[in-house]
C-alpha cells in the first residue's frame, strides 16, 4: 500500500474491440468490447482479486469499451465508478473510423501531418497533440489533488496512456512513440509528493497466467 504521502495510479487500457482487431482508428467513436475483450477484462478482474490489490476509487473513461472494463473490475468490490470524459482517447478528427491501411490513401495530407506529429494540427476537427496533452495533464493533476495518498484505478485508452507515459517521463511530444500499451495491461505510476514516476508499465502477465485457471486437473 502507498505510504501516507505517496499516491499511486494503476492505469488500465480497455479490453479488445473489433475495431482494435481491424486496426481501425476509434478515437471518440463508442465501440463495445468484443467477446475476447470481455474475457480479458474478466481475467484482469480475477488477477487483481488474486493479488489482493485494493483501490480507494475507480475512474473510467465514459466510452463503453473502457466503462465495461471498469465495471468488470469494480463488481467484486461493489465499488462505484466515476466516469470522466478527460480519460477518453484522443479525438482523431477525420481519421476516426478509418483503417490504418486505408488512411494514407483516403487522407494523404492529413495522414502525413499525423505521422510527423504536427503538434498543433487537429486532424480535421479533432484534438491537436498539444490539446490532448493538456487534457491528460489536467486529469492527472485532478486525480493527484483529489486523492493524495490513495491508490487509484483508472481505465483509459492506448493513445491516452501513451500521453500519460510521455508526461511522467517528460518525453517530447513530437518524439516517436516508445510506450507499448496492450489491451487490459496494467500501467502503474506513483507520485512521491514531488514528482511522478513509472513503477511498472505494460504488464500483461495476468493474461497468460490465468489461462491455467481454465484447466481442470
Amino acid at each position: 500500500m502507498p505510504t501516507h504521502h505517496q499516491t499511486r495510479i494503476c492505469f488500465v487500457r480497455h479490453g479488445e474491440t473489433d475495431w482494435n482487431v481491424q486496426k481501425r482508428m476509434q478515437g471518440h467513436t463508442d465501440i463495445p468490447l468484443n467477446a475476447h475483450g470481455v474475457m480479458q477484462a474478466e481475467r484482469l478482474a480475477k488477477a487483481l482479486l488474486r493479488t489482493g490489490h485494493r483501490f480507494d476509487c475507480i475512474y473510467s473513461s465514459d466510452l463503453e469499451r473502457a466503462f465495461h472494463t471498469a465495471k468488470t473490475i469494480a463488481q467484486p468490490h461493489s465499488m462505484e465508478i466515476t466516469a470522466h470524459p478527460d480519460l477518453r482517447e484522443r479525438h482523431v478528427g477525420k481519421l476516426q473510423g478509418l483503417l490504418l491501411a486505408d488512411a494514407p490513401q483516403l487522407e494523404p495530407e492529413l495522414w502525413q501531418r499525423h505521422l510527423v506529429r504536427d503538434l498543433d494540427f487537429d486532424l480535421g476537427g479533432g484534438e491537436s497533440i498539444v490539446q490532448f496533452h493538456d487534457r491528460m495533464k489536467r486529469m492527472l493533476d485532478h486525480l493527484l489533488m483529489k486523492h493524495t495518498g490513495e491508490q487509484i484505478l483508472a481505465v483509459s485508452h492506448g493513445g491516452a496512456l501513451d500521453m500519460i507515459y510521455r508526461i511522467v517521463t517528460q518525453q517530447a511530444l513530437d518524439a516517436e512513440r516508445v510506450a507499448v500499451v496492450p489491451n487490459t495491461s496494467l500501467n502503474w505510476i506513483a507520485h512521491d509528493g514531488n514528482t511522478w514516476s513509472i513503477e511498472r508499465w505494460g504488464d500483461t502477465s495476468h493474461l497468460t497466467d490465468s489461462v491455467l485457471d481454465n484447466i481442470e486437473i
